[in-house]
């Protein structure tokens, strides 16, 4: 995927998700290259924000803002960073796993296609880090992908309707 791909994706997933779940299902992709051509990407949004955020505009604390030196603000740009893509791993396997339960089909890349996809609007509000008073937005875009992640269950995994909503709220 190239960066224009990759904005056509977010775009895509964030403003016509049941479209973009039905072109994402048929796409013939690996994990690997989920990984290494979108979630790397997308995911440091809010790393790199948050980074900036940090150490332009700081943190508040007990109402006095404080700049966070260098390297406390690095410390957490890679630790949110890695826990983010791994978060997302362990999303797709939990969604794989809880499959046979809900009348789906175990299928461990259709399953990291719902977990890393409908974590984008989540790492685009992260964008929002940047300037800290306004992170508390950022759960906006968490909700959002709560969102796309049940309708990417839907639409990928194509569970019987009556257990839909069981799959989406066990997986969550």
């Amino acid at each position: 995927m190239d960066i224009n791909a990759i904005i056509k994706r977010i775009v895509n997933i964030i403003t016509k998700p049941k479209d973009e779940w039905e072109v994402i299902k048929n796409d013939s992709i690996t994990i690997a290259d989920m990984y290494v051509k979108y979630a790397i990407f997308v995911a440091a949004i809010p790393a790199v924000a948050g980074l900036i955020g940090n150490l332009l505009i700081g943190r508040r604390v007990f109402g006095i803002w404080v700049r966070i030196p260098f390297g406390n603000a690095m410390a957490w740009m890679i630790t949110m960073y890695v826990l983010s893509l791994a978060s997302v791993f362990l999303l797709g396997f939990i969604i794989d796993a809880l499959a046979p339960s809900f009348g789906s089909k175990k299928d461990m890349v259709a399953s990291m296609k719902i977990a890393i996809y409908s974590s984008t609007a989540a790492w685009v509000a992260g964008a929002l880090y940047v300037i800290p008073v306004l992170a508390i937005l950022a759960l906006l875009g968490g909700l959002y992908s709560l969102y796309l992640l049940y309708t990417g269950i839907i639409g990928i995994k194509d569970p019987p309707k009556d257990k839909a909503t069981g799959y989406f709220i066990v997986t969550m």
